[in-house]
């Protein structure tokens, strides 16, 4: 007899009977959690159908956490998730192990699992999919991507007869911050990033922010989710922010363009269809919605054949967002655990190829200190039209030692952009490439 047939059987004869959850970690979201299933207990047996009883909470070092009833706490986490009266087990703790062996552990057990854990997702999703499938249960996360936004489940349920064409979102709030107080107020990197770490946007180690790693694990899920295709975080193009100038924030400006740190994805049509996955800050006009996304907002604009463009805005983490997207999550779980039913899994029959980024074709802001002297212009352009990239604008920026060309291209492939670029920089007359960046939205794209 199958997992989900005993989960139905059991359940049928006990109705009423409580559904008995795991937490495992019990920090800023867990502890969010927690209050949410005491202070909402009612509603969600409401909603469910029948109560959801927290019987176990997994922590490092149970004395600091003095809010939390002492019997609750246990150090043996493996031994929680197993334990034979759990039925679902929800996992905010992080990283890649020991959480991946727990979750294996609680899934091989007949546990449904609800989890935050965006890393682990995108880097061995597949695993945990597979072992969900194996023992007929349930495994959830929409708080892994855009905290309280309702955005993996549309994608997954509400746009499951639609084809989906891109997915173009700023899907963390810490570099959303930065980038927006350099926009506001004409900071740089470094003091925008030391206001986000005084207000507590930024960690001490902002690492994954800037450097795009957190960025780019939603990116993964969310084109394995758009395209039915597995895509893992090393799949993903990533580029982050640390080297963004004030001086890159302003031309953008100058352009009626703003920058933001973007994770696009996207199915290439052709012969033999693909999908590039990519994550970099780029510059998109003022007009387009995403611009208008500040401070530590997230936002993701979807674009399918039949829908049309949807956009998805909210808080992108915190503790009470966060926990709001594991509560419905538990919700769902805990419906199909009463019904005897599971809601959907993985999909990746499509198997789509993944396109190196070198392929990947996108325009560009390219900002040249040049000698100011007879012939410079003619030699930059003859060096983007020997390596295929045509140049839509340029323009002339001060005089002398100052002088500075802005060129923006039109689409070209990355890898040709980045052979100009080669070939730019062994000018003697261009003292220095003092930025190239990608542009995204504009009418011509």
């Amino acid at each position: 007899m199958s997992n989900r047939s005993s989960a139905a059987d059991v359940l049928g004869s006990d109705a009423g009977k409580p559904l008995k959850v795991a937490l495992l970690g019990c920090g800023v979201v867990g502890s969010a959690v927690v209050r949410l299933l005491t202070d909402q207990a009612d509603d969600l047996t409401a909603r469910v159908g029948v109560p959801l009883e927290l019987a176990g909470i997994a922590v490092r070092r149970p004395n600091r956490h003095t809010d939390v009833p002492a019997h609750l706490l246990t150090t043996d986490a493996e031994a929680l998730v197993t334990r034979a009266d759990i039925d679902l087990v929800v996992e905010v703790i992080g990283g890649i192990e020991p959480v991946r062996s727990l979750l294996l552990a609680a899934l091989k057990s007949g546990k449904s699992v609800v989890s935050a854990n965006k890393a682990l997702l995108a880097e061995d999703g597949a695993t945990l999919h597979a072992a969900a499938t194996a023992n007929g249960v349930d495994l959830y996360y929409e708080a892994a991507v855009a905290g309280a936004i309702p955005l993996l489940r549309p994608l997954r349920e509400s746009l499951a007869g639609d084809r989906i064409t891109r997915v173009i979102g700023i899907v963390n709030g810490t570099t959303n911050f930065i980038l927006s107080r350099m926009a506001s107020t004409g900071a740089g990197f470094a003091e925008a990033l030391a206001e986000a770490t005084a207000l507590g946007y930024a960690e001490a180690d902002p690492t994954a922010d800037v450097d795009g790693f957190d960025a780019a694990a939603k990116a993964a899920i969310l084109a394995g989710l758009a395209f039915h295709t597995r895509v893992t975080a090393a799949d993903v193009h990533r580029e982050g922010i640390s080297e963004v100038t004030a001086a890159d924030v302003a031309s953008a400006a100058a352009m009626g363009c703003t920058v933001k740190l973007l994770a696009i994805c996207e199915r290439i049509a052709g012969p033999e269809e693909s999908v590039a996955v990519r994550v970099h800050p780029a510059m998109i006009p003022l007009s387009h919605p995403l611009a208008g996304v500040g401070d530590a907002f997230n936002a993701v604009f979807v674009e399918a054949e039949a829908a049309g463009s949807l956009m998805f805005y909210g808080r992108g983490a915190g503790g009470e967002p966060t926990a709001s997207a594991v509560l419905g999550d538990l919700v769902a779980v805990a419906r199909n655990r009463v019904s005897g039913s599971r809601g959907a899994g993985m999909s990746a029959y499509a198997d789509l190829a993944i396109q190196p980024m070198g392929e990947v074709s996108t325009r560009y802001h390219v900002a040249l200190d040049v000698a100011d002297k007879p012939g410079v212009l003619a030699s930059v352009a003859r060096a983007f039209a020997d390596n295929g990239v045509s140049i839509q604008t340029v323009r002339q920026e001060g005089r002398g030692d100052a002088a500075t060309l802005v060129l923006v291209t039109h689409m070209a492939p990355d890898s040709a952009l980045a052979s100009t670029v080669q070939q730019l920089s062994e000018f003697d007359f261009i003292r220095r490439a003092g930025s190239v960046m990608r542009v995204e939205g504009m009418p011509t794209d």
